[in-house]
């Protein structure tokens, strides 16, 4: 069927059904086929089909991923129930592996952390130590420090870096101070649970990951 070239619909039209011969641009508007470059045409057919197949794969995942926490509750469950054990790490981290030791399964929950306003205290006291040291002999110290607080482009400082301070080992009775302050400005805001596989082709090889990632498989 083919369709006379006519100007685009002003004003955007959301929520529209989009009528025969006509597409959406990126501000709303119905354009007429006719005016829409065929490498346009081409992009957005390519764009269509792989994110009809990354819907369909993504929403794959979240049920195996649901799945997978069902048996796990299950198992454990089970385990409980019969032999009166339970299984479980430091905050609920467990490893489940095959018989023959050549497939892992790893529940890992891992917090997200936040550091609140006595980060700065801490900040503040360590600033004290460093201009009273000899810069010459405590340069590693001042680089790490000045890593530590370094702010990204989230705002945010790297919470490596400030735990990295703490495992360093001086006597000044600031600097203990500051690492306290560290420790008490320490927030949990919310915990995330984690599943990941590995395999190996035999129980003397090491592990290699299971990818469900995209970038990775």
């Amino acid at each position: 069927m083919s369709h006379t070239a006519t100007a685009a619909t002003d004003g955007p039209t959301h929520g529209v059904t989009i009528p025969p011969g006509y597409m959406k641009d990126g501000k709303g508007r119905l354009v007429p086929d006719a005016l829409v470059k065929p490498e346009d045409k081409l992009e957005d057919q390519l764009v269509d089909k792989l994110m009809g197949y990354a819907e369909t794969l993504s929403a794959q995942i979240g049920r195996f991923k649901g799945h997978t926490f069902d048996d796990v509750g299950a198992f454990l469950d089970l385990l409980k129930e019969k032999y009166g054990a339970s299984r479980g790490g430091q905050k609920g981290n467990m490893t489940f592996t095959s018989y023959d030791g050549c497939k892992k399964v790893q529940v890992a929950v891992a917090d997200t952390l936040t550091f609140g306003p006595g980060l700065q205290v801490a900040k503040g006291l360590i600033d004290e130590c460093i201009a009273e040291w000899a810069s010459d002999a405590n340069a590693n110290i001042r680089v790490l420090v000045e890593h530590a607080f370094r702010v990204d482009k989230e705002g945010q400082v790297s919470r490596e870096a400030i735990f990295a301070l703490r495992r360093i080992n001086i006597e000044d009775a600031r600097w203990q101070s500051a690492m306290a302050a560290i420790a008490d400005s320490v927030r949990v805001e919310g915990s995330k649970t984690y599943v990941r596989f590995y395999r190996r082709p035999d129980p003397q090889a090491r592990w290699e990951p299971v990818s469900l990632d995209v970038a990775s498989a």
